[in-house]
């Protein structure tokens, strides 16, 4: 009888990130990360960094933190692995007169010192990273002991943290790949950061996504949402009927509004660490 070899394979954390950096990099993102810069100027409030502080922006997309501490005189260095949501950053700080440092890099393998930063933040960004443990590791080695560590993460009841698993039951995310919206626990926060890490600040906040309608929503984040675009392309039609479908039911779920236009209320978890 032979002898079974049980072969652990590790997730292919390259190939994965190619894909995303694909998916990421379609449709146009900045016209949906645009709607969202209240959250990026609530958290350098929450953050009350000094002007010259260092900031590092992570997986910062078209920039809405980095032009927040931008406007507060910080001196910011805004990364992200896609260079045309940089680009769009850019265009965004120069329409400001605002000065940015811009830099394509990985989460997962930031290039810079460590503790090379008074402060490192990341909206809805970093949380994307497919390897959960070593970005979060990377964010704690570049930051300065004393230092803050400020997110603004899905949670996982939210409405974007739903819309998430809906999307895996249709077109399932890659083996080995968690929940962005783990980012959102503060157990697993605690669980990741603790060792280093102390939270300071948590709190829950909802964000509105306001739309004309439901249809306008899906519609428009078909369009230009990356990650939906990708998923829908990836069913034939009667999947994306299906899709389409369970997505307007969720819509219908969170939606809050009183009056015609759609107004979709999710949750998500404003966290500030300090690092000791």
């Amino acid at each position: 009888m032979g002898t079974q070899v049980m072969i652990d394979i590790a997730t292919d954390y390259t190939a994965i990130k190619a894909k995303q950096n694909v998916a990421w990099g379609s449709g146009d993102y900045s016209k949906v990360g645009v709607t969202l810069q209240i959250t990026g100027e609530e958290l350098a409030e929450t953050m009350n960094m000094d002007a010259d502080a260092t900031v590092l922006d992570v997986a910062a997309g078209n920039g809405n933190a980095t032009l927040a501490f931008a406007r507060r005189f910080c001196n910011v260095t805004s990364t992200d692995y896609v260079p045309e949501l940089l680009d769009a950053s850019g265009a965004r700080a120069k329409a400001e007169g605002l000065f940015v440092n811009y830099k394509v890099a990985d989460a997962e393998n930031l290039p810079f010192e460590d503790q090379s930063f008074d402060a490192v933040a990341s909206t809805f960004g970093v949380m994307f990273a497919p390897n959960q443990q070593q970005s979060a590791a990377e964010l704690q080695r570049v930051v300065k002991m004393g230092g803050k560590i400020g997110m603004a993460n899905w949670t996982p009841d939210s409405f974007i943290g739903q819309l998430f698993k809906t999307i895996g039951q249709h077109v399932p995310p890659p083996a080995g790949v968690k929940s962005p919206a783990l980012w959102g626990s503060r157990d697993w926060l605690a669980q990741t950061f603790g060792t280093s890490c102390e939270v300071s600040s948590f709190q829950c906040k909802n964000f509105l996504f306001r739309y004309r309608s439901a249809a306008h929503f899906i519609d428009y984040f078909r369009m230009f949402y990356g990650p939906m675009q990708k998923a829908f392309e990836a069913l034939d039609s009667e999947g994306q009927t299906a899709l389409r479908a369970d997505i307007v039911a969720l819509v219908d779920k969170f939606d809050i509004s009183t009056g015609e236009a759609l107004c979709v209320s999710s949750e998500y978890a404003e966290v500030v660490l300090e690092r000791h």
